[in-house]
């Protein structure tokens, strides 16, 4: 039998790659890994925790001013940037010794250095070689920012959590949820904002509702426009001068660019071995996250299939049981909850309106739009928007979309109820909870069909 150093090689310390390691070693592989950067990844490092963190922060200022109209008064209320991003970086750096801590209890050996294959079972870490039964890439994706005149002056939301000081204004480009939840996150950190996005409706790809009724929602609170373009940025004395393709010109002190991210597949040696890559750089894998070369895999945001942590950790577990238990795990991409932590928050889990038509499906549509009970008092403008997507040959419900504060933790819960084929009629004989906003779910009754909202 022909003897490796380890049994599994995983390039990538962050959630899917760490999982994989820990589920492999618990099955008595010999596994190591390699990260250059930093353990746990974008999520832990720039990605959903410290930008929940921020999106925490941003909410106080809601909160003290919503106060007001329950009694309460206050005088020197102030924010400073210093502390919270030292605050973020502590926490940070806790998690960061989490996860090497997990490694250390499961006797993975760590190479804090880059990693490149050399064949199907060699890796060059160090100048050395190192042998492997499987190699696993988990490395997750990159900013990408597209090139024009003075793209070099911006940043992207790696940069943005680093900043020393809280920018006066800041121009974020971009209509996805990374520039959204930013772009709610900085106006109300105090930041004169713009947001810049290039087509009529922010979050492409989320049902079509949700989509309207959150850019209403951002539009009052910050610049936002729509259908531009920029043409180039410059040096104007201390700030960046914007040029538009509408002829505007915005002056600004940051330029985020949230334009997307693409597979971190380059310089690891993976053209020169003939693998089968996307377009965009993506590794092509089959249903058990084998790669065109046998014996390497690839889970995580560099396959690009849903780009979401707990989407990563589930293929590091089920590769690291097919490998090393009993085969057949599989993941299923079915009724996936998701958040944009903007504000309000979004929350979603199941098919859009729009989807449901695309696959064939005869459906109705229950919806409702409200104002929240809080905001009778707090004077606030904002609403709210709940919907549901039901199969109307069989009563199932197959999506369900809302626009709301705390959607995210409200819709992980329904998302159980998807998962068991929940029906209208499950919704229907269901006690609301009152007075809460989730309880509009189980009491929506008037129908419309859909494409006519």
């Amino acid at each position: 039998m022909e003897e490796f150093d380890f049994d599994l090689f995983v390039i990538g310390a962050g959630s899917a790659g760490v999982r994989a390691c820990r589920i492999a070693a618990s099955l008595g592989a010999r596994v190591a890994v390699a990260e250059e950067r930093y353990l746990g990844g974008t999520c832990v490092n720039v990605g959903c925790v410290p930008k929940k963190l921020f999106s925490y922060a941003a909410h106080y200022r809601d909160d003290f001013a919503d106060s007001q109209g329950f009694g309460w008064s206050y005088q020197g209320i102030d924010f400073d940037w210093s502390k919270l991003k030292s605050n973020k970086d502590i926490e940070i750096n806790r998690l960061n010794g989490i996860y090497k801590t997990i490694l250390d209890a499961n006797k993975v050996q760590v190479f804090q250095t880059r990693a490149q294959i050399k064949s199907a079972h060699e890796l060059l870490i160090d100048g050395k070689t190192i042998s492997s039964k499987y190699i696993l890439i988990a490395v997750g994706g990159w900013p990408w920012t597209p090139e024009f005149p003075g793209s070099e002056l911006v940043i992207s939301s790696n940069e943005i959590f680093a900043l020393e000081e809280l920018p006066d204004s800041m121009v974020i480009v971009g209509g996805g949820y990374i520039a959204v939840e930013f772009a709610s996150i900085f106006t109300r950190l105090g930041c004169e904002t713009s947001l810049i996005y290039r087509r009529d409706k922010l979050l492409r790809g989320f049902d079509e509702d949700i989509r309207r009724f959150i850019t209403t929602e951002i539009s009052h609170d910050l610049n936002l426009k729509l259908n531009t373009n920029i043409e180039k940025i410059f040096n104007n004395d201390s700030q960046l001068q914007v040029i538009c393709d509408d002829g505007d010109e915005i002056q600004t002190d940051t330029v985020l660019y949230a334009t997307g991210r693409k597979p971190a597949t380059a310089n690891l040696g993976l053209e020169e071995l003939g693998m089968e890559l996307a377009n965009n750089g993506a590794i092509k894998v089959n249903q058990d996250f084998e790669s065109s070369i046998p014996g390497i895999y690839a889970i995580g945001d560099v396959i690009d299939r849903v780009a979401l942590t707990p989407v990563a950790l589930a293929e590091g577990q089920a590769v690291a049981r097919n490998l090393f238990a009993e085969p057949g795990h599989a993941v299923s991409y079915d009724n996936i909850p998701t958040a944009v932590f903007c504000h309000p928050n979004i929350g979603t889990v199941g098919l859009s309106e729009e989807q449901a038509l695309d696959q064939g499906l005869e459906i109705d549509i229950y919806s409702s739009e409200l104002k929240q009970l809080r905001h009778t008092l707090s004077g606030r403008a904002e609403r709210s928007l709940v919907k549901l997507v039901v199969n109307r040959a069989s009563g199932r419900v197959v999506g369900l979309h809302m626009v709301g504060p705390d959607a995210g933790e409200i819709v992980q819960g329904f998302a159980v109820a998807l998962n068991s084929g929940a029906t209208k009629a499950d919704f229907d004989r269901t006690i609301g909870i009152h007075p809460t906003l989730a309880e509009e779910f189980v009491m929506l009754r008037e129908k419309r069909d859909p494409g006519s909202s």
